[in-house]
């Protein structure tokens, strides 16, 4: 079946023909068996002249342009010139176009900065395709529509979209049997081998036993095992699935610590032990500290066999250094939660971004990752624009949907109160800022996306993914890793236990 579907790509001539077939493949989950073919396919369609017969079809222009620029390829969006009038606003005419529409708003979604044309193509696609949404006969096309509305595929989870569009999928009448049955069968195959390494993980897990001894931390390594699949989805990544998943449980852990449980005090003892990152130091810590500091160690040592295993020991001491900082960085903030002082935003941010938990993951899953290499590491300590635009939009992100939360809790400090004590105004001025910036954050990072084609892709999937995941865990402004039943449950069950019927 893999050798029938390669020889119907390699047979696409047209840039119609090539880019259905790419984007079909690539949401039924199958394009990571034909990547070479699929580059070799889109540098054909980028080098391309424009088709007669596609230069005003709406549909095709905007998936081009989305799929070009997914694949890092620098494109134009002068392209969608001729489908404004002279007030430089979409045709209204456009409207009777559900899918060329539909196709323009996922396209907006990989805008940078200075794309205008794409900025009002946003607002233009959403109005119209919820006016359309009740009269679209086509099932399959009204599903398309009502999941892009609700998570635009640029910035959603890769392995999330292809579970929820296989079914889509079987709807759509011009669908390729071949095709869907091979996706049926590589997503079953994918499912249970991510309950077999989720088994693996709970049973390691469950050695240490945490869940008795910190009767107050959260236990989430079903949830933290879903950030692994959020990473990489694909099967040759099993260790970074399973290396995201302890390391975001190892974070959770101490994120309780400093949040709801250590007194500042004990905190601060924590904190210097993990400076001198030796067992030796953690003999005065109280039991429940020892418990933490003795978890965090041999997930240390484990990413330390496996670093030398790979020949990536350059990768020790950048995740010690990351562990150090994100502590300090809790550290910080509780100080300020528990002697009542409200930092400036810009202060704020600025710890904020360190408790992203981005360079502490990245660490982790270093390992696992072949093409990563100590001059990339290096790279990443300068910071990078891609960098900080991933641990901004997550933060900011997490911030938000932990907010209600916290204010019922009576915490003094949230990113919204600070906000507004700072800067002046109200909390809906606050959230609609926020949204600014993280609308602001994702452009920057189109462009880096597609500006750093030179690195290794892998790390930066790292970025994206991370985001993407950030999106659906904190969707709708909801804490779903703290509460995951109402939203991240179906997600997860879909995934894990829910195979497809063939």
């Amino acid at each position: 079946m893999k050798r029938e579907a390669r020889s119907m790509l390699m047979a696409a001539t047209s840039t119609k023909q090539i880019i259905l077939l790419v984007d079909t493949l690539e949401r039924l989950g199958l394009g990571y068996h034909f990547d070479s073919e699929i580059e070799e396919k889109l540098k054909q369609v980028y080098d391309s002249v424009e088709e007669e017969q596609d230069a005003h079809n709406l549909f095709v222009a905007a998936l081009r342009f989305r799929l070009l620029r997914q694949h890092q390829y620098h494109v134009s969006c002068n392209v969608f010139e001729k489908f404004v009038g002279e007030n430089k606003e979409f045709k209204e005419t456009l409207g009777g176009d559900a899918e060329g529409i539909l196709s323009l708003y996922e396209a907006a979604h990989v805008r940078t900065g200075e794309e205008n044309i794409l900025e009002g193509a946003v607002e233009f696609t959403r109005r119209q395709l919820s006016r359309m949404l009740p009269e679209l006969k086509s099932p399959h096309l009204r599903e398309k529509v009502k999941r892009a509305l609700k998570h635009p595929l640029h910035r959603s989870v890769p392995i999330v979209e292809i579970r929820f569009y296989i079914p889509i999928y079987e709807n759509d009448e011009s669908r390729d049997e071949l095709l869907l049955k091979l996706a049926k069968l590589n997503f079953n195959y994918l499912q249970n081998m991510y309950r077999n390494e989720l088994v693996q993980l709970l049973r390691w897990w469950n050695k240490f036993d945490i869940k008795s001894k910190l009767v107050y931390t959260r236990d989430r390594m079903v949830e933290c095992y879903f950030w692994g699949m959020i990473h990489n989805f694909e099967p040759k990544y099993s260790y970074v699935r399973k290396a995201a998943a302890i390391n975001y449980q190892l974070i959770t852990i101490i994120d309780d610590i400093y949040d709801n449980y250590a007194t500042l005090e004990e905190a601060e003892q924590f904190t210097r032990a993990l400076e001198r990152w030796n067992m030796d130091h953690a003999d005065n810590l109280p039991d429940y500290m020892k418990v933490v500091y003795d978890f965090n160690m041999n997930v240390y040592e484990d990413i330390e066999r496996e670093a030398k295993k790979q020949d990536k020991t350059f990768i020790l001491p950048y995740y010690r250094e990351a562990v150090k900082d994100i502590c300090r960085a809790y550290y910080e903030e509780q100080k300020w939660v528990m002697q009542r002082e409200m930092p400036s935003f810009e202060k704020y941010m600025k710890n904020s971004v360190i408790r992203s938990c981005l360079p502490m993951t990245l660490g982790s899953l270093v390992p696992g990752l072949q093409s990563v290499t100590k001059e990339t590491i290096d790279w990443m300590l300068t910071q990078p624009k891609i960098f900080m635009s991933s641990s901004i939009i997550v933060r900011l992100l997490d911030d938000l949907g932990s907010h209600e939360r916290e204010n019922k809790e009576g915490k003094l400090l949230t990113i919204v109160d600070c906000y507004m004590k700072d800067k002046g105004g109200s909390k809906q001025e606050a959230l609609s800022k926020f949204g600014e910036i993280i609308d602001s954050e994702w452009k920057d990072m189109n462009e880096e996306w597609v500006k750093s084609a030179a690195l290794p892709k892998e790390i930066l999937l790292q970025f994206l993914n991370f985001i993407r995941g950030g999106e659906v865990t904190y969707s709708n402004s909801e804490d779903g890793h703290t509460n995951p039943e109402k939203y991240l449950a179906p997600i997860i069950t879909a995934l894990l236990l829910d195979p497809l019927l063939i």
